[in-house]
């Protein structure tokens, strides 16, 4: 989870650098943008991506533990998703007065129990792995399944997503807009591919 954390951050840094055409304005907007975007990275997208992890396999485990019934599944979401809230990057950069800001967290909300439920999976496996590649195996005994759960939580990001883009005026800061979202769509787009790609190999 955190390499994947690593690795998307990686490339939202490339497409920012690609995708930086803002015409005259190029020489201004290029350093700001760039610079929101890297100091953004390194501290508020680490952090914040790292305590949604921990908030994770933490409600999962308790989960495992304490039964795996749809009351205490129901109750661990509702006491732990606030607190994946604050560390959500996506609302964290938008106006909470925004008329679609509640879609955007109850989409956010259904990201995390999606997320829960897979967590459920791989804590639940009893076999001896030593690889992720031999945990997905053990969790989702099949590749159709590997993809659907896949797809699952790719659709509510690409629903997140697709919100913003709908009207752009959600996000809180207004400089370098376009580019953002042009490079969040492009990235989700080529992470997707990456994902995909991977679980071919993991169930060669």
């Amino acid at each position: 989870m955190i390499q994947q954390m690593e690795n998307s951050i990686n490339f939202g840094r490339t497409l920012i650098e690609t995708e930086l055409d803002a015409g005259i304005l190029s020489f201004v907007i290029k350093p700001i943008v760039k610079t929101f975007y890297d100091y953004w990275a390194k501290n508020e997208a680490k952090v914040g991506t790292m305590k949604q992890i921990n908030i994770t396999l933490e409600a999962g485990k308790e989960l495992v533990t304490n039964g795996n019934s749809e009351e205490i599944f129901n109750q661990l979401i509702e006491e732990n998703f606030p607190k994946y809230l604050r560390g959500d990057q996506i609302s964290y950069q938008c106006n909470k007065h925004h008329k679609n800001y509640k879609k955007l967290i109850e989409i956010t909300k259904q990201t995390f129990i999606n997320y829960l439920k897979q967590v459920k999976f791989f804590l639940n496996v009893k076999e001896d792995v030593n690889n992720y590649g031999e945990l997905s195996r053990a969790a989702f005994k099949t590749k159709e399944l590997a993809k659907e759960t896949l797809s699952k939580q790719l659709d509510y990001t690409n629903k997140c997503i697709s919100l913003i883009e709908e009207d752009p005026s959600i996000l809180s800061f207004s400089i370098g807009r376009r580019i953002i979202l042009k490079a969040l769509r492009k990235g989700f787009e080529g992470t997707k591919t990456e994902f995909f790609k991977s679980i071919e190999e993991t169930y060669e």
